[in-house]
This record gives C-alpha cells, sequence and structure tokens, in this order.
C-alpha cells in the first residue's frame, strides 16, 4: 500500500520524470562544454582542474592537514573519508551515529592502517548538537596537539524525507538538515578556517535537483518563508519539492559565502566550492518503499546514470583537492571538470537575502548558547 501510494503521488512523478531530465541536462551541458567550449556563451567559462595533493614544505607547521566531513557514516561520506585519507588528511568523521562512525573507521583501518581518523557524533537537524561539536572539535585540536585550524569543510550531510518532521529548534528536518544545519556548522567553523596558515575550503555537496528550482517557485520575497518557516505537518508533504529548495540554498549560500571572502581579499586564504556528485547508490533514499527505490536503482542502472558511491564521490574529491582559484565553481561529472549551475542560482540579490536571513537566524543561535 506505501508504494502504491508513492507511485500515485506527484511526488513520486517528479522524481521519475523531472530530475531525470534535469540530470540528463547536466550530462548533456557536460558534452556540450567539452566538446564546443566557445559554441555558447553561457558555457564559456567552465573549466577543468588538478587535483592538487597537499604536500607540507618543511617548514611549515600543518604536517597533516585536518578534514571535518558530515554525514560520514556510509555512501559518499564514507567514500570521501577513505579517499582523502589516502591523500594525508586527518578525517573528522560527522555523523548521527557513533557506533556507525566507529565501524566505518574499523573497515577503512582495514584496509589502510596508516589512516588518521577521529569521529564525532552530531546530529545537523540539532543546533545544540552542533554547538557542543564545535567545543568538542577545538578542544580535540588542543589535546592532539594540533595547529588550532582546519584545513577542508565537506558539507555532505543530506536526507530525503518523505514526511514532515518539525526539529526541536522547530524547523523542517530535511530543511534543516540539508541546509540550515550546514550553514550554521560552517560559520561556527570559520574561525578556524581562517586562521589556517595554509590555503583552507570548504565544499558543499548540492544536486542537479537544484535545477527544479524556477522564479515561479521562488522569489525574493517568498525565500525566507519557505526556508524557516515549518511546513505543515497535515495534508501532503511536498517532499521533492523541499529537497530541490534545500540543495539549491545550499548552493546559493555556497556562492554568497565566496562572493563576500573575494570582497574582503581578491587572493582569500579560503575557498568555497560547490560539488555535484549526480545519482549515487546510496542510503539517502531509505524512506521510500523498497520496491520503489529498487526499480529506480535499476532503471538508472540501464540508463548508465547510476554511480557507486566509489565513483560518485569523484566530484567531491575533485573540489576538495582543487587549487584555489577553484573558488566559486560548480564540480560536476569527475575528472576535475566543471558545468555552470542553473541561472538563477547565480542572483546575486537571491544569494544576500538568504544569507541577511540566515545569518539573523544563526545570530540567534549563538547569542542562546551563550
Amino acid at each position: 500500500m506505501a508504494a502504491l501510494r508513492m507511485l500515485l503521488s506527484y511526488d513520486f512523478w517528479r522524481m521519475a520524470i523531472l530530475w531525470t531530465l534535469v540530470l540528463i541536462s547536466s550530462y548533456f551541458h557536460l558534452l556540450l562544454t567539452a566538446r564546443f567550449p566557445c559554441i555558447l556563451r553561457w558555457h564559456h567559462r567552465t573549466r577543468s582542474y588538478p587535483r592538487c595533493r597537499f604536500s607540507s614544505a618543511p617548514e611549515s607547521i600543518i604536517k597533516r592537514p585536518v578534514c571535518v566531513v558530515t554525514g560520514a557514516s556510509s555512501g559518499l561520506g564514507a567514500a570521501a573519508v577513505r579517499a582523502l585519507a589516502s591523500q594525508g588528511y586527518h578525517v573528522v568523521l560527522v555523523g548521527r551515529c557513533l557506533q556507525l562512525l566507529q565501524k566505518t573507521i574499523g573497515e577503512i583501518k582495514q584496509q589502510d592502517d596508516d589512516a588518521s581518523l577521529s569521529a564525532f557524533e552530531v546530529d545537523l537537524s540539532s543546533f545544540s548538537s552542533i554547538k557542543k561539536f564545535e567545543s568538542g572539535i577545538k578542544q580535540w585540536l588542543l589535546d592532539s596537539n594540533l595547529h588550532p585550524s582546519i584545513q577542508l569543510l565537506i558539507n555532505n550531510a543530506g536526507i530525503l524525507a518523505t514526511s514532515c518532521r518539525v526539529t526541536s529548534d522547530g524547523y523542517d528536518q530535511m530543511m534543516q538538515t540539508n541546509f540550515i544545519g550546514a550553514f550554521v556548522l560552517t560559520n561556527l567553523l570559520l574561525p578556524l578556517l581562517k586562521i589556517s596558515p595554509v590555503p583552507s575550503k570548504i565544499v558543499n555537496v548540492t544536486s542537479f535537483t537544484h535545477r527544479c528550482i524556477s522564479n515561479t517557485d521562488l522569489n525574493e520575497g517568498t525565500l525566507g518563508g519557505k526556508i524557516f518557516d515549518c511546513l505543515p505537518t497535515s495534508g501532503s508533504y511536498p517532499s521533492a519539492h523541499t529537497y530541490e529548495l534545500s540543495k539549491f540554498c545550499l548552493l546559493l549560500f555556497s556562492y554568497e559565502l565566496h562572493r563576500q571572502l573575494h570582497l574582503v581579499d581578491p587572493s582569500p586564504n579560503i575557498s568555497v566550492i560547490a560539488a555535484d556528485p549526480g545519482v549515487v547508490e546510496t542510503k539517502i533514499m531509505r524512506e521510500i518503499p523498497p520496491i520503489i527505490s529498487e526499480l529506480a536503482f535499476k532503471a538508472l542502472r540501464i540508463m548508465r546514470l547510476l554511480q557507486s558511491p566509489e565513483t560518485g564521490v569523484d566530484s567531491i574529491i575533485d573540489a576538495a583537492l582543487a587549487p584555489s582559484d577553484a573558488s566559486g565553481e560548480y564540480f560536476f561529472g569527475g575528472r576535475g571538470r566543471t558545468i555552470r549551475s542553473s541561472k538563477l542560482s547565480y542572483n546575486a540579490q537571491l544569494g544576500k537575502n538568504l544569507w541577511s536571513r540566515s545569518m539573523m537566524l544563526f545570530e540567534e543561535v549563538q547569542s542562546s548558547f551563550h
């Protein structure tokens, strides 16, 4: 019955048809920019970036850079942890279940005994949990005799909820996990990124589904209400649209933070990059009836659009290891390639309005824990 209700829902057909079309469109953009880079002005500025392995200079006080990965217990997060640990990072795994994080650490250690890993239990849908992590990682840096800074933050955590759930902070759980929590965490850790003696980086894992958000769905007047006002718990929950909006907001935030950092300093110490892994076979569809998710994965596999976490993580690692001048780019498709995100995502006024409203919330969070 749950599967039948899902098949008859608007959300199912939006995900099945619209999401597939925008994904194919993203790959078409990738092909177009590779084969005909000058044919369309909109695609002209895209480029590919090489991966730059971290190498510590003899006089540098950073011998092993610190990376924080959210949603690290499985899927893309675990794949990112494994890849970055092999690149010499000390990776801090962040997730809601400490047991799963420890299991992931054990699995990685079996393959790479030299991997340097730590785990913190953090729920991004809880401001108190995020604040606890802020104080916890600062103390951990001191106790570990490491430089009190972070070199890389990957905001990877995300959920696809099928029903509206209100968090203890009073927000929609999917929106708070996918965007609001990432915004608060980033701003709390920003001082640790800024004081890094070597260039640092923020990578926000967004999604091709942001392309489904259009001017008719969103404008400056309704943006704040859709994000910060909790959706009704009765009636039909717009699951697909809420997911799209959360990823769109994470992208808007990425570009606005990039603009703000570059306004202050033409060559800032921090890069802000968006990464789109495409469709990856992870547990993100765990709330969807199994028969539906299995059929969806099978169809995507037939169309050769479905990737394993080990392959899908490429765009995230490309962004994490990209040179500093890649700040403000949108990585997609692996091999260091970038494309343009949706035209609406570059709306600077929309980004400023989102930043202003989000920063008001952040200041409230800060003051409530003092």
